[in-house]
């Protein structure tokens, strides 16, 4: 038997369930109070039973982390490399394809766990939050906190943190298209209902909806994954699309993979019709296939991209996923709003006018009238316009309100003044409350102009007398009185105009899309030093069809007075130009431009329906950390393709000259332990370019996978290696007239040589050395591995690899060869890189445009 007092257990209603009740009845069920809600030590005894309102958390685990390493084909022919070599007790070949095995897998995870735990510890610090009702006060929590009769207001822009029962709905409209996919609002009411059907629950505001118009309080019914939205969303893959940047790197391992299995077939078939024995062709062989794939390519990218998102999250920058650093590399286009980005997101209330523009008080106790909700559900304008003054007007009671939605751009209240009159009070955009007025008086226009050229936040207040009426809505919206302006200021942020110039020098193009007036934002434009801009208005789009739209659009700067469908499909007519964009906002408006953008980046302070559209989220809004992204993503990219073209060029040369050379030898130029050692000394070397410094031309334009590009510096630089190589075979066969175990170290040492220190040539367009210099690990990691590698045939283990010692005239021999090869591929490199002479007509623009994708890896430029 117990003692005490037992605590009952907190009570669950299904969203069907609460459906079918009456408000009352459901309040009474859950044990909370519709005015007061929950108290906060009863909130937090629930939250400890029922567990957070969370689908999923960010954990890493890392299981799934190693799991996600051996998708690559290249490790996938290495598994197969080895469990082949080990079949056939092949125990030395075995053993080195599993260290580079290991060495890819292993130094992938490395790197990607410990960026995954970065990413842990920033969503830890991004939060979604909820207005609830907590001791009869409303305050705004993590939405994590959330409990079964918890309390919650709902605004426009709101995305339902939780499955809600509504108590009360002024105008409230959903958009459900996440669960049903009707893509037109759902308009919800407090009443209750016995259909079962989803889309039939109009009292029920389901987790994971976004409030499209109106305002509403519920009570949660249920939380997590019991809601709804949690259990669809468990039933789903949560595995994201490919971005360019994985498609071109898969693209380009299916290529290695195509000329491996070539070579393989090739050498296999003519070993066996010189009659050598099987097992050792099929080795052989497969030793090639692993030796002509950059098999560490995996680990390159995860060391490069990790080293990014750390770099990055110094400068509090979420990324979501780590290839979205290289997405931000590719971005040649940056659509941004303007609040809090190009300025400084503080708005002040600066002074109300009539429609002379004289100061005047009557429209800021007017508007204060229309300003509804609390202050923790209120916008920055309302919030501004309540700091302005402690002192309500007195003797006003509200009677009903509509609230401000993003078709009407107003909101309105009806209201009971002092002596009793009815009057609805209606403020917002400009425009759209003028042509609402019934007699706009002569200088309003003129005063509106005057205080938008001046760069002014402008809000309009109308009145219309409503004698008798107790209720009123949208369409009550006419026939009105212009009170006069409210008048606000947001200035310039003092780091803008260096951002914008900042991002200019990356050859970014900026495009500014606000829903504020054209004059406001041209003169925020000039203010900030640009050039005289070009201007589209959300009238002047709607007149242009997508052809003619997708014309004009990249040669506008400044998009104004657009809706949430104008911005997305600005977005989407920009991308029709083929270069990547990004979009930054922090609306509700800007969800669907975040989503339908390559690269969607949004702030901590956004709306939650913004930050959950996003791929990046900034923890301080600032495009100087945009344009810290943008240079970490091509870092990312340049060193990337360091690394592919070197191993490609080096790789396939060296394993050409292999497969050649056993067709014509007498015996197996390498065995394939001493083509996979070598492989693997090379690609330890490689394991530092991702600390390489990057030339500056190679950051100023947005650069693309080019498989064309590569394949022709494969063809070209890959039969370079090979001169060498036949060189060094002729001198090793002539003059020195070496035996087998000597010509086998000789050809090791050399191929390791010219295709380790080739990455001096290939890491810059520049003179290597004199104008351009590599990092000091990249010269400390080349510089030990060919030490190595010349080492290892004087070492006692030389006998055990299959060496025996070079004379010492061939260490003089070796000198002189890589000097003679990188001396010419030098020489070729500046003629592949250099546009050539300008011609004449329309050949040589098409030819100079080709040898400046060449240049920059297939840069993009500004149009």
């Amino acid at each position: 038997m117990t003692t005490g007092t037992a605590v009952a257990p907190v009570a669950v209603l299904s969203a069907a369930q609460a459906a079918g009740l009456p408000a009352d009845s459901v309040v009474a069920a859950l044990r909370s109070d519709a005015l007061a809600g929950l108290a906060d030590p009863e909130a937090a005894r629930r939250l400890a039973e029922l567990g957070p309102n969370a689908l999923r958390d960010h954990r890493v685990r890392a299981v799934g982390v190693l799991l996600r390493q051996l998708k690559s084909p290249l490790l996938v022919l290495l598994m197969v490399t080895a469990a082949a070599s080990f079949a056939v007790g092949e125990r030395t070949d075995a053993g080195i394809v599993a260290a580079i095995l290991a060495a890819g897998a292993g130094l992938g995870f490395a790197n990607e766990y410990r960026a995954e735990r970065a990413s842990e510890a920033l969503h830890a610090r991004v939060h979604r939050t909820a207005v609830a009702v907590r001791d009869g006060t409303p305050r705004r929590i993590d939405a994590v906190e959330l409990v079964s009769g918890d309390v919650v207001q709902l605004g426009i822009g709101t995305v339902v943190p939780a499955d809600l029962r509504l108590l009360d709905t002024a105008g409230l409209a959903c958009d459900e298209s996440v669960l049903t996919g009707e893509s037109l609002p759902a308009a919800k009411q407090a009443g209750p209902v016995e259909q079962a059907a989803l889309a039939e629950l109009t009292c029920i505001a389901f987790m994971g909806t976004v409030v499209q118009a109106g305002s509403g309080l519920g009570i949660v019914v249920t939380t997590g994954a019991a809601t709804e939205f949690g259990k669809i969303a468990s039933g789903l893959g949560r595995r994201q699309p490919d971005t360019d940047f994985q498609i071109g790197l898969r693209r380009f391992s299916l290529l290695l993979l195509r000329v491996a299995a070539v070579l393989t077939a090739f050498i296999l078939l003519v070993n066996l019709l010189l009659h050598r024995a099987p097992l050792d062709s099929m080795l052989f062989a497969l030793a090639i296939a692993v030796g002509v794939t950059p098999q560490l390519l995996p680990a390159v990218v995860s060391t490069s991209l990790a080293a990014g998102s750390r770099q990055l999250a110094r400068r509090k920058v979420l990324v979501k996923r780590l290839v979205a650093i290289e997405d931000l590399g590719d971005m040649g286009i940056l659509v941004t709003d303007k609040t809090g980005t190009l300025t400084e997101g503080r708005i002040s209330f600066v002074r109300a006018v009539d429609a002379a523009g004289q100061d005047d008080d009557q429209p800021r106790r007017l508007g204060l009238l229309a300003t509804g909700g609390s202050a923790a559900a209120g916008s920055a304008l309302d919030d501004a316009l309540r700091d302005s003054t402690h002192v309500p007007p007195a003797g006003y009671s509200r009677l009903a309100s509509a609230p401000f939605d993003h078709q009407r751009r107003m909101a309105s209240a009806l209201v009971r003044g002092p002596d009793g009159e009815h009057v609805l009070v209606v403020k917002g955009a400009p425009e759209a409350v003028l042509a609402a007025c019934a007699d706009v008086p002569e200088p309003a226009q003129t005063t509106l102009h005057a205080l938008f050229a001046a760069g002014s936040r402008v809000v309009a207040v109308a009145t219309r007398p409503m004698p008798g009426r107790s209720s009123a809505g949208t369409a009550d919206e006419h026939d009105l009185t212009l009170a006069g302006y409210l008048v606000f200021l947001d200035p310039p942020k003092a780091s803008a105009a260096a951002s914008l110039q900042r991002l200019a020098d990356l050859g970014i193009q900026v495009k500014v899309a606000t829903g504020d007036n054209p004059r406001v934002a041209e003169k925020l434009w000039t203010d900030l030093g640009r050039p005289a801009p070009r201007t589209l208005t959300g009238p002047q789009l709607d007149a242009l069809d997508d052809i003619r739209l997708s014309i004009v659009v990249g040669r506008v700067d400044i998009f104004a007075r657009v809706s949430p469908e104008h911005k997305a499909r600005l977005i989407r007519a920009l991308r029709s130009e083929g270069r990547a964009i990004g979009f930054l906002g922090d609306g509700v408006n800007d969800a669907l431009a975040l989503h339908d953008a390559d690269v969607g980046i949004s702030v901590d302070s956004a709306a939650d329906v913004a930050k959950d559209a996003a791929d990046i989220v900034l923890l301080d809004k600032s495009l100087d950390v945009l344009a810290d992204g943008v240079n970490q993503g091509r870092r990312i990219f340049a060193n990337t393709i360091k690394y592919v073209l070197m191993g490609t060029a080096s790789n396939f040369g060296n394993m050409f000259s292999a497969a050649a050379a056993s067709a014509v030898l007498p015996f197996l130029p390498l065995l394939p332990s001493q083509i996979l050692l070598g492989n693997l000394l090379y690609d330890s070397s490689q394991l530092a370019l991702p600390t390489d410094r990057v030339d500056p031309e190679q950051l100023a334009a947005p650069s693309h996978w080019d498989i064309g590009l590569i394949r022709r510096f494969m063809l070209l630089f890959g039969p370079i290696s090979s001169l060498f190589d036949f060189a060094t075979f002729g001198i090793l066969l002539g003059p020195l007239h070496v035996r087998t175990d000597v010509f086998r170290a000789s050809w090791f040492v050399e191929s390791l040589a010219t295709q380790t220190l080739i990455v001096f040539a290939v890491r810059t367009r520049r003179v290597p050395f004199l104008r351009s210099r590599a990092s000091g690990a990249l010269i400390v990691a080349a510089l030990t591995v060919v030490t190595i590698g010349a080492a290892l045939p004087l070492s006692p283990i030389a006998a055990t690899l299959g060496f025996a010692a070079p004379p010492a005239r061939f260490y003089l021999v070796l000198v002189a060869l890589v000097v003679a090869y990188l001396g010419l591929v030098e020489i070729v490199k500046k003629r592949f890189f250099t546009p050539p002479q300008p011609s004449t007509g329309r050949r040589r623009t098409q030819d100079h445009r080709i040898h400046r994708r060449a240049a920059g890896f297939t840069s993009s430029t500004r149009a």
